[in-house]
């Protein structure tokens, strides 16, 4: 399906997968509301796309408020809204589960989880009631909505509980012509993943550090697009875009 008129958001979208995500999504003929906490990221993503294809909306999905505000603008600016890819997170220092800090959970819960919810929310509100009705939610799971690294409790439970959502959302947006689907990352080449190439690498489960294989972003951003030009009779429910030779099928 042709995306031209079409607008979507991305949040996160100043580095890393965010990113990737928006260029492709504009690429592809998307108008993309560009969301993310550093105004001058967005700006960088919003000039490398090439002008009109953009508009930049500092966010902190962390703040209901700054949601609020960035889905009125869009509306108030499109008059519509098409495609929301809920991507922005954060994890918590590696630290043994005992040891995380009550506050530091609370953050990582109310950007990875809070935030994504309280989008949907105001995605909902948007695509119930425009014309044509209807919409596509993606969001980024991650391989540790499946399988969690040493030491990570926050961001592994936050990701398994991104599935809950996602399976809600596809489920209560089924009246409305609202879809909802998962993309699940493993080991994209973004600022997030640098650690995994540098040094020893990486804690494993058995107590070893490795080097991971990473991917080009590129190819999440085109799996997002492949998703969200999808026609609204139809899903991709869970997707999983990962590098071939990480350590995640099988037992290593």
């Amino acid at each position: 399906m042709s995306a031209a008129g079409k607008v979507a958001i991305v949040t996160g979208a100043g580095t890393g997968v965010g990113r990737a995500a928006a260029l492709a999504l504009m690429n592809a003929g998307y108008t993309v509301a560009l969301a993310g906490r550093r105004k001058e990221k967005l700006n960088e993503v919003a000039k490398e796309a090439g002008a009109g294809k953009s508009l930049v909306v500092p966010t902190d999905v962390a703040d209901s408020s700054s949601i609020k505000a960035l889905f009125a603008k869009v509306k108030e600016t499109f008059g519509r809204l098409d495609v929301l890819f809920n991507n922005a997170g954060i994890g918590a220092p590696a630290m043994p589960l005992e040891d995380l800090p009550v506050e530091r959970w609370k953050a990582v819960i109310d950007t990875n989880l809070t935030g994504p919810f309280l989008c949907t929310q105001e995605a909902f509100r948007i695509m119930k009631n425009q014309t044509p009705r209807g919409g596509r939610i993606i969001n980024n799971g991650s391989i540790s909505a499946h399988t969690p690294r040493p030491m990570s409790v926050a961001y592994t439970a936050t990701k398994h509980a991104i599935t809950g959502l996602t399976k809600q959302t596809a489920l209560d947006g089924r009246p409305f012509d609202i879809c909802c689907g998962q993309i699940d990352i493993g080991n994209a080449a973004t600022p997030m993943t640098e650690r995994m190439v540098q040094g020893e690498g990486v804690l494993q489960p058995d107590g070893r550090k490795m080097i991971e294989a990473r991917m080009d972003a590129k190819h999440v951003g085109d799996a997002v697009v492949y998703m969200a030009g999808l026609p609204l009779d139809t899903n991709v429910l869970f997707m999983t875009v990962m590098a071939n030779q990480m350590p995640f099928v099988g037992r290593g």
